[in-house]
C-alpha cells in the first residue's frame, strides 16, 4: 500500500520506517527542511537504537523516502498518517494546532481518483477524530480541486505504545494493535495494512530479534477495534494507569523507608499477582518523558470539560512531583550543608536508551541544587549535546565519563538507569570523591556491594541498616517507661 507519515518525530519516523520494513511504499513528511535532509543521509534527527538500520532495511523491503511537500505524497496514498506534536498548553489541554493544519492540507490535497483513511497516529484529546473529519471536509471545500464532492475517505484513531528506547521492539511485536473507526471500510483498509504486523509473517531484523514469548504462542498479534472515541481514551487510560503503577510503587517506597522495609522486595512479592503485573513497580525518583504528565493534563481537562474532577490522577501528578524532591532530601541528610558542595549527577535523560530531555527529573534536580549553591557535575552517554542546546543557561559542568563527573564530589545522584552505570568500578568512583556518598535514584546498585566498594549508599524505598533495629529498641524503651 501508499502510506503517508506527517511529522518526523519518534512516533513518526519509526510508524514510517516499520510500514516500510513490512512492505509498504512509504513517504514521511514534515516542514522541517533540516530534520528532512538528515533523514535522507540515513540519519535520524533523534537517538533511538536500531532505527538508522532500520530505515536501511526499510529502502529494501517497500521504500521509504523523505520529503516537505505534502499535497503529492497526500494524492498517491491510500492510508495517510497524522503523528505532529500535541504539546501541552499552560492550561493543561493539548496545542492541537499542528494537529488542524495537518488536516486542512490533507484535505486540500485529496482528489476523487481513490478512497483514503487518515489516521490520527498522533495522541489526541477525545473528539479530535470528529475534528480532523471536519477539518479535512473543509480543506476539501476551499480547494479547487476538480470533483471534490466526488472525495471519498474515511478517518480513523490508531495510537501508539511504542516505548522510547525501545520503540522499534515494540512497533514490530506489539501486545495489541488499536483501531477505532466508524465505517467497515475503513477498518478493512486498516487491517489490510498491519496484516503483515498481525500475522507475524515477516523476517525479524538482526537488531530486533521476534520475542520468545511470541515465537512459543505462535497466535496472531490482536486488533482491537472500538469505536473511534473509545480508541482516544484506550491510549490516554494506559498511560495514566503506567503512571499511577509508578506512583503507588512511590508511595510505597516512602512508607518503606520509615518502617524498615524494601521496596524492590515488596514490590517483587505483589507484582507477581497476575492481577497486578510486574511493569511499572520500580520505585525511584519519578517519571518524565513527553507522555504521561502531559497526557494525564489533557485526560483531567478533559474531564473538567464535562463538570468531572479525577481525584486519583491529580494525586499522580502530585507524588510524581514530590519524589523529585526526595533527591534532595537526601542529599541534606547526608551532607546537612549543600551550599559550597559539589554534587554529581549519572544520567540527563528522562529514561536509558533515548536523547529525550523533556521533563526530565534531571533538570529539576540540577536546577534545585543550583539555587542552593552546590555546584553540579553530570554525564549521560547520549544526552548531554541535547541537554545543552536546550538549556544553554543551565550552570553545569558536563564531564566525558562517570569518573570525570565523580572527581572531588561530595556526592553521586545516579538519576538515568543507564546499563552502562550498572557496571561502573565502584571502588575507583568512591575513591574519586571527597565524600563517597551515593544516592541511587533508580534503585540499579546493589546495597551491599556499593557499601563494600565504600559508599555511604541511599537509595529509594530500601531499608537502611541498623535503622529498623534502633527503632523497635527505641519503641521497646518507650513502651517499659510507659509500664
Amino acid at each position: 500500500m501508499r502510506v503517508t507519515v506527517i511529522g518526523t518525530g519518534y512516533v513518526g519516523t519509526v510508524t514510517g520506517a516499520c510500514l516500510a520494513f513490512l512492505g509498504h511504499r512509504v513517504t514521511c513528511v514534515d516542514t522541517d527542511l533540516s530534520k528532512i535532509d538528515k533523514l535522507r543521509l540515513g540519519q535520524t534527527p533523534i537517538y533511538e537504537p536500531g532505527l538508522e538500520e532500520l530505515i536501511a532495511l526499510a529502502n529494501e523491503q517497500g521504500g521509504i523516502d523523505f520529503q516537505t511537500d505534502l499535497a503529492p505524497s497526500v494524492r498517491e496514498s491510500d492510508v495517510i498518517f497524522i503523528a505532529v506534536g500535541t504539546p501541552p498548553l499552560p492550561s493543561g489541554e493539548s496545542n492541537l494546532a499542528y494537529l488542524e493544519s495537518a488536516a486542512r492540507g490533507i484535505g486540500a490535497a485529496m482528489d476523487p481518483s481513490r478512497f483514503r483513511v487518515v489516521v490520527n497516529k498522533s495522541t489526541v484529546p477525545v473528539g479530535s477524530g470528529n475534528l480532523v473529519e471536519t477539518l479535512i471536509r473543509e480543506g476539501i471545500v476551499e480547494s479547487t480541486t476538480p470533483g471534490a464532492e466526488g472525495i471519498d475517505f474515511g478517518v480513523a484513531s490508531n495510537p501508539e505504545f511504542l516505548r522510547e528506547g525501545s520503540a522499534i521492539h515494540d512497533s514490530l511485536y506489539p501486545d495489541r494493535i488499536v483501531v477505532g473507526a466508524d465505517n467497515a471500510r475503513t477498518l478493512e483498509t486498516m487491517r489490510a495494512l498491519y496484516q503483515p504486523l498481525m500475522a507475524q509473517t515477516f523476517a525479524d531484523p538482526s537488531f530486533a530479534p521476534r520475542p520468545a514469548k511470541l515465537l512459543a504462542e505462535n497466535e496472531p498479534v490482536p486488533m482491537v477495534e472500538t469505536s473511534i472515541t473509545s480508541a482516544e481514551m484506550i491510549k490516554y487510560s494506559a498511560n495514566a494507569f503506567l503512571a499511577l503503577k509508578i506512583g503507588f510503587a512511590n508511595e510505597m517506597s516512602n512508607i518503606c523507608e520509615r518502617v524498615g522495609a524494601d521496596v524492590t522486595e515488596v514490590m517483587k512479592g505483589i507484582g507477581l499477582d497476575w492481577r497486578i503485573g510486574r511493569g511499572f513497580l520500580n520505585a525511584g525518583i519519578g517519571w518524565g518523558g513527553s507522555c504521561f504528565g502531559k497526557d494525564i493534563s489533557s485526560l483531567l481537562h478533559t474531564a473538567a470539560e464535562y463538570g468531572y474532577q479525577a481525584r486519583i490522577l491529580e494525586a499522580s501528578l502530585a507524588v510524581n512531583r514530590m519524589q523529585r524532591g526526595m533527591v534532595i532530601q537526601k542529599l541534606q541528610e547526608k551532607l546537612f550543608i549543600l551550599k559550597g558542595r559539589t554534587v554529581a549527577l549519572l544520567g540527563l535523560a528522562f529514561k536509558p536508551n533515548t536523547d529525550d530531555m523533556r521533563d526530565a527529573p534531571s533538570l529539576q534536580i540540577a536546577e534545585k541544587l543550583i539555587q542552593m549553591g552546590v555546584r553540579v557535575r553530570a554525564y549521560d552517554p547520549v544526552a548531554m549535546a541535547v541537554c545543552r542546546e536546550q538549556n544553554p543557561d543551565l550552570r553545569v559542568v558536563y564531564c566525558n565519563d562517570a569518573l570525570s563527573a565523580a572527581e572531588h564530589a561530595d556526592a553521586l545522584v545516579l538519576v538515568t538507569e543507564w546499563p552502562e552505570f550498572a557496571n561502573l568500578n565502584l571502588p575507583e568512583l568512591a575513591r574519586r570523591m571527597n565524600k563517597a556518598v551515593l544516592i541511587d535514584g533508580r534503585n540499579l546498585f546493589n546495597p551491599e556491594s556499593a557499601r563494600g566498594a565504600g559508599f555511604d549508599y541511599t537509595g529509594i524505598g530500601r531499608s537502611v541498616p541498623g535503622r529498623r533495629r534502633t527503632d523497635q529498641n527505641s519503641q521497646r524503651s518507650s513502651v517499659t517507661a510507659a509500664d
